[in-house]
């Protein structure tokens, strides 16, 4: 009798050792997805203050406005749209490998768009548009696989449209009007259904490109 006892002690004391790891686990992890927003605060100007409850010392930033987290306490949504706010986008938000949504729109950003934003698979909506960004689209935002909205009109971004976004399947709004960008416009993959004014007002962007007839990069040099 003194056995079972014994061994049903134990068995409770793994579950609650289990459980209390999982836990810390949890908070570790939404940890790091406060580090990534905070390096993001840093990066930014925010002359109205929009995130100012952004504070690094509580455990989470699922309490931080402008932030929305799932049931584990990971970082899923970003709601800075419309906010003010000028500066650079940090590389680490790369690192939020749960979110979903990245909404940054009309703001005053500069800087370019960072190649690490490539990293985030649980991507459906990224929407950069009406900033001040530069350089080049990045070729790897052809990895965000769950990728619906890609949204980076009025900036001053150049380059061609990188290939690579023909792959994502998802893709079904992709608006790059009023930049600086060069070469043909895709027709393959979702860019079959894209209209023609979701590429507006580039001087130097060519229409449809004839796959095999000229170089998609054309008018760049």
């Amino acid at each position: 009798m003194a056995f079972r006892k014994n061994c049903g002690l134990e068995l409770l004391l793994v579950a609650s050792l289990a459980l209390t790891l999982a836990l810390i686990n949890n908070l570790v992890e939404a940890n790091s997805d406060g580090d990534a927003l905070y390096a993001l605060r840093r990066s930014l100007t925010d002359p109205d203050r929009v995130l100012q409850s952004w504070d690094p010392n509580l455990v989470t930033p699922c309490t931080w406005f402008h932030v929305s987290c799932n049931q584990d306490n990971r970082v899923t949504r970003v709601d800075l749209g419309n906010s003010n706010l000028s500066g650079h986008l940090a590389p680490e938000l790369g690192k939020l490998e749960y979110l979903q949504y990245l909404e940054l729109y009309k703001n005053n950003i500069q800087g370019t768009i960072p190649s690490e934003l490539g990293n985030l698979k649980s991507l459906i909506s990224l929407d950069l548009y009406n900033n001040n960004l530069t350089g080049k689209i990045p070729t790897s935002l052809g990895k965000l696989k769950s990728l619906v909205f890609l949204r980076l009109n009025d900036n001053r971004l150049t380059g061609s449209i990188p290939r690579q976004l023909t792959k994502i399947s998802s893709l079904k709004v992709f608006d790059v009007s009023n930049n600086d960008l060069c070469g043909t416009i895709p027709i393959e993959g979702p860019f079959e259904h894209i209209p023609l004014e979701n590429f507006e007002n580039n001087s130097r962007l060519e229409g449809p490109e004839l796959l095999g007839l000229a170089s998609y990069d054309t008018n760049c040099n």
